[in-house]
């Protein structure tokens, strides 16, 4: 068994309750888009993560296949700094197709020196099936570096990940003087190994501070209903996920 993991506080205390302390390093984090439009939300949320894991100086890797920048865009340090990061401290990695994608993860993943490994997979990606999520899993949990998944547009399949999120755009709050507000997303635990599941939160990011805070006028936690599957509550786009482990 591996050791139990150290965690990152979100900075909410339900959900770091709810998680056994914040997200673990160490392990494989999955973040689906809830929708088509909410790419730019999840992968904002992914960015977010990113920061708060690497710390002050932890080294962040973002691995892509080419076809990404036709669809998502190119990333910009500028957008990372504006979400708190440090872009000097980033690297982005481009590879041929997924399989590549795959074998470029779990090399990554062995390199201690990192704090985080994003990886962004587009549509399907059968090679991404149960045995790889668990060689990328054990990858992870030996080395201590933390594995996020970003999947824009993609349905949820079994995998070992440790936990599973669906990410929305959200309305932010104007600052004072009308000026933009923060950060914020709607944001679900579809699934956690071993742990509670089904909840729903309006998240804001504090970029100075590298935690998450509840969006005021969020609204309570929301309960998918017992009888159903969290994804099946969580939206008609994830009711794919109703066949995962």
């Amino acid at each position: 068994m591996p050791d139990a993991p150290s965690r990152k506080a979100f900075g909410i205390a339900a959900i770091d309750t709810l998680l056994g302390g914040g997200l673990a390093r160490g392990r494989v984090h999955e973040v689906y888009a809830a929708e088509v439009d909410d790419v730019a939300a999840a992968a904002g949320f992914v960015v977010s993560l990113a920061t708060g894991l690497s710390e002050a100086d932890g080294k962040v890797l973002w691995l892509r296949e080419r076809q990404a920048s036709r669809k998502g865009g190119v990333a910009q340090g500028h957008g990372w700094a504006e979400l708190g990061g440090a872009p000097g401290l980033g690297l982005i990695g481009t590879v041929r197709d997924g399989m590549d994608l795959l074998r470029a993860a779990v090399d990554a993943l062995r390199c201690s020196g990192l704090s985080a490994v994003v990886v962004e997979g587009w549509g399907p990606m059968p090679a991404l099936d149960l045995t790889a999520s668990r060689r990328l899993t054990l990858a992870a949990e030996k080395s201590g570096v933390t594995l996020l998944l970003l999947r824009p547009d993609a349905l949820p399949v079994p995998s070992a990940a440790q936990t599973r999120w669906q990410v929305a755009a959200a309305p932010s709050l104007a600052l004072p003087g009308n000026a933009p507000g923060l950060p914020t997303f709607d944001v679900t635990l579809l699934r956690q190994r071993s742990g509670p599941c089904g909840l729903s939160w309006r998240l804001e990011w504090d970029r100075d501070r590298r935690l998450f805070r509840e969006a005021a006028l969020s609204g309570a936690v929301v309960s998918a209903p017992a009888h159903r599957k969290a994804a099946d509550s969580a939206g008609g786009r994830q009711r794919g996920d109703r066949r995962a482990a």
